[in-house]
């Protein structure tokens, strides 16, 4: 449903003032800030919280060197340390988390914004989004696969007699994990934060105490170090920055979440608790490896005195699950902000709080994720071997965010370009590099989440394509509304008591349901609504700004309501708020009429074949619109017809 065919209200229209400083979530939520706080530790950080258990082991084992070598180990650690300094810190907690939309973070919403900066839609930054969305859509099946598989491997530290029965145990905790979707995750959510704040007390701690292994470690932070055994191992070091990235994923949380959280909580966590205890725990973990060679096999177990191993593996495994949690949920999120935006299909959101509007299932997305996490488990069995599939995705996400952020930066905050692009060309050379070093193992893996990524291109790419293809044939082959009505006044039908609805994605021409009612029953209601539904380009829409009226005539209405791709549209809640402003119907009295439409392929659709069965099979996919706009079934009444694309 195209905005480009409404006017659009001027209080709707964000400004580069408004846009640029949003109230923060902690006043838009009404909680308290260490409420706030302590939600994001449980949420926000646990996919990045869950780091330390592979990244500097993935790092290490890269080396082919015999024995440990400390200048290594040192330089290692220093890209680690250097990487939450430069890529989290700098360019997520204090640039990109000030470009937001209205107080939401995250690919789409950033896409939404560059387009509104412009003043227009850009094929360039629509792409950059799709290609955004897409990318993450492979690090949301490869974040569960991997964080649990690490944490249970614990156990082979322990002893070797559990190594059977890991991949089993993971796989038990993975299917449980998305079981338990379809219940909501508000009251698991509730635990999540003190359980991530014992995690991070024990990662700081556990640092701090193995630190005295070596103290030589305490090298790292000088970043000389990091660069010296980047440039003086060849390709080697290049390589192995593929796997130093892995201490970042999960950076993108941190803008993607802004919105449940606000700014102002997420960073005062990190600065003051996550980044500390993050690079406290890659000095220990250091240290004990300088140490003891032999700690290099996994130098995150080795740290917890032999004692508390087990129950420190069931705390990990715990942190991870949260970390599965965090991006599936945003997954779901994700996906509603793509069908809202028009880059899928209709599917069936359920919510799973009466409260919370972020609180969504999406039973569809959930199984693919299901499934793609287990295949991803049995292919590559082990966390190593995961880990070279892991980066790539995470780094073209954030490739596709600074660039987009480069609009904000030029257009919205009108930085002149001869300061514009440096400062976004900095981040921006950094992040090109760990793509770089990461795309050096798309055979050992990195294929997954460019083939996952590439097919939910294609996946959107084609709805979007399909969709424009079929409004242009239907608004060609349809009567406009006012025609229409000039008609009514002159064959006079047969008027029937009541209020009939006519949902449309293109107000200007008659709804087919309107006229497939006219030819095969040969009446009209006494009231009739040319109703269409526009999905602004914010996260939410004021109720003040939910909806326009404007009359045709003395019994045709043409309505437009508004919702931001943050919203679910909820067309009954919509029309209680147009009664309390004045609009006088019964709901009770209303019928609405949806146009059921069955499409065929066509050889002139303008589409190759291949791209038409594609576009079909997505929209027998889609669930129906009673449901994904909450109208009442005992009040619909749906006209089918078959039309070719």
């Amino acid at each position: 449903m195209s905005q480009d065919t409404i006017p659009t209200p001027a209080a709707v229209t964000s400004s580069p003032e408004s846009t640029a400083q949003p109230a923060d979530a902690t006043e838009l939520h009404g909680e308290g800030f260490w409420t706030m706080l302590l939600g994001s530790m449980g949420v926000v950080y646990g996919d990045i919280g869950t780091s330390p258990l592979y990244a500097l082991k993935a790092a290490l084992d890269h080396m082919k060197t015999d024995g440990v070598v400390e200048s290594e180990v040192i330089g290692i650690v220093s890209l680690l340390i250097w990487a939450l300094f430069i890529v989290v810190t700098l360019k997520y907690v204090f640039f990109l988390m000030r470009a937001d939309n209205k107080g939401e973070g995250g690919t789409l919403s950033l896409m939404a914004l560059a387009q509104n900066a412009l003043g227009h839609r850009s094929k360039t930054i629509f792409l950059l989004g799709v290609a955004g969305a897409a990318l993450f859509s492979g690090d949301a099946i490869i974040t569960p696969a991997i964080s649990v598989l690490s944490a249970v491997e614990g156990l082979n530290t322990a002893s070797t007699a559990f190594q059977p029965y890991v991949l089993p145990i993971a796989v038990v905790i993975l299917v449980t994990l998305f079981v338990v979707q379809s219940g909501g995750t508000a009251k698991v959510a509730t635990y999540f934060g003190p359980i991530m704040v014992v995690f991070f007390g024990l990662l700081g701690v556990m640092g701090i105490v193995h630190v005295s292994d070596a103290p030589r470690i305490l090298k790292a932070f000088n970043p000389i170090l990091g660069l010296s055994f980047l440039f003086g191992h060849g390709a080697t070091g290049f390589v192995t920055l593929g796997l130093v990235f892995l201490a970042v994923t999960g950076a993108e949380a941190l803008y993607a979440d802004m919105g449940h959280f606000g700014r102002k909580p997420i960073q005062f966590a990190w600065l003051f608790f996550v980044l500390p205890a993050l690079v406290c725990n890659y000095l220990g973990q250091g240290a004990l490896v300088l140490k003891d060679n032999d700690a290099v096999k996994d130098p995150f177990y080795l740290m917890a005195p032999a004692w508390a191993l087990i129950p420190f593996v069931v705390l990990a495994t715990v942190a991870t699950v949260i970390a599965s949690q965090a991006v599936i949920t945003g997954a779901f999120s994700l996906s509603r902000q793509a069908i809202q935006l028009g880059l899928l299909p209709r599917l069936e959101i359920q919510h799973t709080s009466a409260t919370t509007e972020g609180q969504i299932f999406v039973p569809r997305v959930n199984r693919t994720l299901l499934i793609g996490v287990i295949l991803l488990v049995f292919l590559f069995r082990t966390s190593d071997n995961l880990a070279n599939a892991y980066g790539i995705a995470v780094t073209g996400t954030m490739v596709v965010t600074t660039a987009l952020a480069f609009f904000v930066v030029w257009k919205l905050w009108r930085w002149p370009l001869y300061l514009a692009i440096p400062f976004v060309g900095l981040f921006l050379t950094v992040d090109l590099a760990f793509m770089a070093a990461n795309l050096v193992k798309v055979l050992e893996g990195g294929w997954v989440p460019l083939s996952l990524g590439g097919l939910s291109m294609i996946v959107m790419w084609t709805w979007v394509r399909g969709t424009e293809l079929l409004a242009k044939k239907t608004h060609r082959d349809s009567i406009p509304t006012i025609d229409l009505i000039r008609m009514m006044e002159k064959s006079k039908p047969t008027r029937v008591p009541g209020t009939a609805v006519f949902l449309t994605g293109d107000p200007n021409v008659a709804p087919s349901a309107l006229m497939h009612n006219l030819k095969h029953n040969k009446v009209l209601h006494e009231r009739i609504v040319i109703m269409n539904v526009v999905t602004k380009p914010t996260p939410r829409v004021s109720e003040a700004n939910r909806f326009e009226i404007e009359k045709l005539s003395h019994d045709f209405l043409r309505v437009t309501l508004y919702f931001g791709f943050m919203e679910s549209p909820r067309v009954p809640a919509a029309m209680a708020l147009m009664r309390k402003c004045g609009v006088k119907f019964d709901i009770m009295t209303t019928s609405f009429f949806l146009g059921k439409r069955t499409l065929k392929t066509s050889p002139v659709s303008g589409m190759p074949p291949w791209q038409d069965k594609l576009f079909v099979g997505l929209s027998k996919q889609a669930t129906n619109a009673t449901d994904f706009f909450s109208i009442p079934s005992d009040r619909v009444v749906e006209m089918g017809a078959q039309v070719t694309i």
